[in-house]
């Protein structure tokens, strides 16, 4: 049983790999650039590697000869002495152990700090980007190419390349070592190793196809989990856990099936590497033996050449996942690097020292439509004129662009045509940030940050005391909950402030507008879904917040507006009536006339 909402394709790991050709590797060399700092520290890594990769290959050599000391000891051939060449073993073992372990412990310091670079550049360009970019990505995505991607780029230079590096140094000396001992039985073993690769690489693909399967059938069935928890209190109001206890069961059933599928053919596989790579042994042992009875190679060189051909096997056999690694990491070093090249609306500077922001607010014909759908305009030719320490209301019909005018004054989105400024000066003339510096917005609903009271509040000016705090809790009449709790200022409001009520996070979010102190502030419906109560105190303290400040109100509840300097009343996109609240209840057939009777039920005309 499955649901539209349960069919969605989800990513999954396979969906990360690119083919690599010369633009994806030039994006992913870009991710070196970070070593620059590190440099040496990562030159150095890589010789530890390049030595220790030699000094592996010669470990085979000198067992060899080791075997040969049994026979005929020549008297000045190091070669044949026994105890030289065991000490000479034990020594490779040594220098080998302290190279690999440097080699490990430099990788880890130039990889840690490089990624950590990466991470910090990465959010600080997250939160520098406009609002239509967060429009169109999901946070889970985004929050993916900050984790996932950056991990695997980590893992790339400090496991992946590493190891491929390694597997090609084995790959070429082993070759070589093996020519030096036997070319004929080099030539056998060679013989066998193109049938071996063409099939294990055909056969390997068709195996990450099962597997791209069984992670969409799993990632499709977290889709369901994710959003059963996510809307649990619907699942409960319609007593649906056993739909939706069904519809999981179902996409796990997709899951197994998909799991044993590939299970099966994973064991086909390994029987056939099993077969193949030791049929092959067999036979270069077989015919080693026949040599070494015709005298032309000894136990020992045997031994070693046997010893060779498996670190080339497994070499060869390793570059195949090293390759999909790669591929993988190229695909996430282009989802970074497009972030990280994505203009950013404003910088990590502080804005520069202007003249201090009045709060008169201009619109010239402004007309907009969202980023995300551009075929509909929301806003059609709007004019309208603030002055500095006005309270102008905006009421209308759902959908008629009240939100869309406060989304515009914060510098959200740009209009598409038209013009906007503050004190007479356009928009484009000013630093973004300090714009917004001189604003506050009050939401309809308030999602706290998960720390104290004291963080949520401070939000509004960073490094305020705590007197500070507290003087603007009580003008918000937040302070009559909050000495109420044990921890007072300390208290810890949970995730997006579930820990507090609808009114509580309201009184925070007004504390947080008072300290900051702007010149404009923005009340999007702050009091439309509380209780009476709640409303009352919310009231009194937006009350004292609009005092001596522009106030833009995006009015849900009427009443709330009855002392607005102006009331701006849009139908369409288009402002269609405008004036105080007594002029506009009084206008017969009016939109607003009309809003206040569906309010207050059957009064055909307020008492006002």
């Amino acid at each position: 049983m499955s649901s539209p909402r349960s069919r969605r394709k989800a990513p999954v790991e396979e969906r990360d790999k690119k083919r690599l050709n010369a633009s994806s590797l030039r994006t992913a060399m870009r991710i070196f650039s970070f070593l620059r700092p590190y440099r040496g520290m990562f030159i150095a890594g890589m010789s530890f590697l390049l030595i220790s990769s030699f000094t592996t290959m010669t470990f085979p050599f000198f067992m060899g000869k080791l075997i040969d000391t049994a026979g005929v000891e020549v008297e000045g051939d190091w070669l044949t002495n026994t105890n030289t060449v065991a000490l000479v073993l034990v020594g490779i073992l040594f220098v080998q152990a302290g190279i690999s372990f440097f080699r490990v412990y430099l990788f880890a310091v130039v990889t840690e700090k490089s990624m950590a670079d990466v991470r910090q550049l990465l959010y600080d360009k997250l939160i520098t980007l406009s609002i239509p970019f967060f429009e169109e990505r999901r946070v889970g995505e985004l929050t993916s190419r900050s984790t996932n991607d950056i991990d695997q780029l980590q893992d790339m230079l400090s496991m992946t390349l590493p190891e491929f590096i390694r597997q090609i140094v084995t790959i070429v000396f082993g070759v070589g070592f093996i020519f030096f001992i036997s070319a004929k039985l080099t030539l056998l073993m060679l013989s066998t190793f193109p049938v071996l690769i063409i099939l294990a690489m055909l056969y390997g693909k068709f195996i990450r196809r099962l597997s791209k399967e069984r992670q969409d059938a799993l990632a499709e069935s977290n889709i369901v989990l994710e959003e059963t928890l996510q809307n649990v209190s619907t699942v409960k109001a319609f007593a649906n856990e056993w739909f939706e206890s069904i519809r999981y069961k179902g996409f796990l059933g997709r899951v197994v099936h998909a799991g044993i599928r590939g299970a099966v053919n994973r064991g086909a596989f390994t029987t056939f590497l099993i077969f193949g790579l030791f049929g092959g042994f067999v036979l270069v042992l077989w015919y080693g033996a026949v040599l070494m009875k015709e005298g032309e190679v000894t136990a020992g060189t045997l031994t070693a050449f046997m010893l060779y051909t498996g670190f080339i096997g497994g070499a060869v056999g390793g570059i195949g996942d090293l390759y999909g690694r790669l591929q993988k990491t190229v695909g996430a070093s282009e989802r970074v690097m497009e972030i990280i090249d994505t203009d950013s609306e404003v910088d990590l500077q502080d804005p520069k020292e202007e003249t201090p922001v009045r709060g008169e607010v201009t619109f010239s014909n402004v007309h907009f439509s969202y980023p995300t759908r551009t075929d509909v305009e929301v806003l059609k030719g709007i004019d309208m004129q603030i002055r500095s320490g006005e309270r102008i209301a905006l009421a209308g019909h759902s959908g008629a662009g009240k939100s869309t005018i406060a989304q515009l004054v914060l510098g959200f989105y740009q209009p598409s045509s038209g013009s906007i400024s503050v004190d007479g000066r356009p928009y484009a003339d000013y630093d973004l940030k300090h714009l917004r510096n001189n604003m506050a917005l009050v939401p309809q609903e308030v999602i706290l940050f998960g720390g104290s009271i004291r963080e949520n509040i401070s939000y509004g000016k960073p490094g305020a005391t705590d007197s500070e705090i507290e003087a603007a809790a009580r003008k918000a009449h937040a302070w009559e909950f909050i000495s109420g709790f044990p921890e007072k200022l300390d208290t810890v409001v949970g995730e997006r402030g579930v820990k507090l009520s609808g009114g509580q996070r309201q009184r925070i979010a007004i504390a947080r507008a008072i300290l900051k102190d702007p010149a404009i502030l923005i009340l999007d419906e702050a009091t439309s879904s509380l209780d009476a109560e709640s409303e009352r105190l919310v009231q009194d303290a937006l009350d004292t917040l609009m005092k001596d400040r522009t106030t833009i109100i995006i009015a849900h509840r009427l009443s709330t507006i009855r002392h607005a300097d102006h009331i701006f009343v849009l139908e369409d996109g288009r402002i269609a009536e405008k004036g105080n609240f007594e002029e506009l209840a009084n206008i017969d057939g009016g939109i607003f006339s009309g809003l206040l009777k569906l309010q207050f039920f059957d009064q055909e005309k307020p008492n006002i």
